[in-house]
């Protein structure tokens, strides 16, 4: 078969990196376009993999709603020259569905974010296959195919992802220090109009409250306050996840990170108004993911029960017991990517 990958977000690099590296050693010819977000290109180089860039991420809806067409141009122009069989991509990959119909192939999504209604609006009506967790809060009717695990699985299961202390010795820190991590996203997605998350005295006041416990890290999409850049992680993208294993704590917004740590065992804070599906289920199946929703009392309630969990100083072994029962309940989800691929491709 000959498979073309479009890449939106850095979490689908790792989502779809052994997948790719499955594929081609069947045999299966695949290619892969990116759009310019973030550390995207860093991690695309860093793993070995050529790629073609088809634009860049844009921050309001006009540049967004342009840079959509200018990206489906140049995949229409890729996909002609290419000849895929079918097409792949990611959460929300508007493009990839909207090609596969254009081309008349079969395009699959693996989509894990039910509230990005614009994305479900454009995406959904022209997608051949979605592919969503079973957590997944959405009926989205015959096209989906509910699987019982989540995107994190795909890249930190054991089978593929083994922490590397390295990384912490870089930073100077020891294996059984006390290190949290802070996270936080750009809210810039269009879903996300009108939400701003934890405010900056809320993450003052985390930073203050946390460095009575250990060492605070911190990594953000948008440019640090230069208040905060003494905190900045200075490690290359792809050793995030070996940090994350061996971290206390998340605390943050980014439901992916959340969604990592969990599968590593590592107890996550979330605060995000419209939370998800599968982090909801990493809390109340899991308890390794705390979610809050609120966005007049998140930066207080989620601050509580972070001291609270670092007052636990069976924390971090509670964590790898939780760890052991979501992976024994889940599935390996390459794998499932790769039957839905080759079974669609036939």
């Amino acid at each position: 078969m000959r498979i073309l990958f479009n890449i939106g977000h850095p979490a689908q690099v790792h989502l779809f990196k052994n997948l790719l590296w499955n594929l081609e050693e069947k045999g299966h010819i695949c290619k892969i376009t990116a759009v310019d977000k973030e550390v995207s290109l860093n991690l695309l180089d860093a793993y070995g993999f050529e790629y073609d860039v088809v634009g860049n991420a844009k921050f309001t809806s006009f540049t967004k709603a342009t840079e959509m067409i200018k990206i489906e141009y140049i995949l229409y122009r890729t996909a002609k020259s290419f000849k895929p069989n079918i097409l792949v991509g990611g959460v929300g990959n508007v493009y990839i569905s909207h090609l596969g119909k254009l081309i008349g192939k079969t395009s699959i999504i693996f989509d894990d974010t039910e509230h990005s209604k614009v994305e479900h609006f454009l995406m959904d009506p022209f997608a051949t296959v979605i592919c969503t967790p079973s957590s997944y809060r959405t009926d989205l009717g015959e096209k989906q195919i509910r699987y019982s695990g989540n995107h994190e699985l795909a890249y930190l299961h054991p089978d593929y992802f083994t922490p590397n202390p390295e990384v912490i010795k870089e930073l100077g820190i020891k294996e059984n220090d006390t290190f949290i991590i802070l996270r936080f996203v750009s809210w810039g997605a269009i879903h996300d109009v009108g939400h701003a998350g934890l405010t900056l005295e809320d993450k003052r006041n985390a930073v203050r409250e946390f460095e009575k416990y250990g060492r605070v890290l911190m990594s953000s999409e948008k440019p640090l306050q230069k208040e905060f850049e003494k905190y900045r992680i200075n490690v290359s993208p792809e050793k995030m996840h070996d940090l994350l294993y061996y971290a206390t704590l998340l605390y943050g917004d980014s439901a992916t990170m959340a969604s990592e740590c969990a599968v590593l065992g590592t107890h996550a804070i979330f605060c995000d108004y419209a939370g998800r599906g599968y982090t909801d289920e990493e809390e109340k199946r899991y308890g390794l993911v705390y979610n809050f929703y609120n966005e007049d009392s998140m930066g207080k309630d989620s601050l509580a029960r972070a001291l609270q969990l670092l007052n636990n100083p069976l924390l971090k072994k509670e964590g790898r017991q939780k760890r052991e029962k979501l992976l024994i309940e889940k599935i390996d989800v390459t794998k499932f990517m790769m039957e839905v691929i080759e079974k669609y491709g036939k």
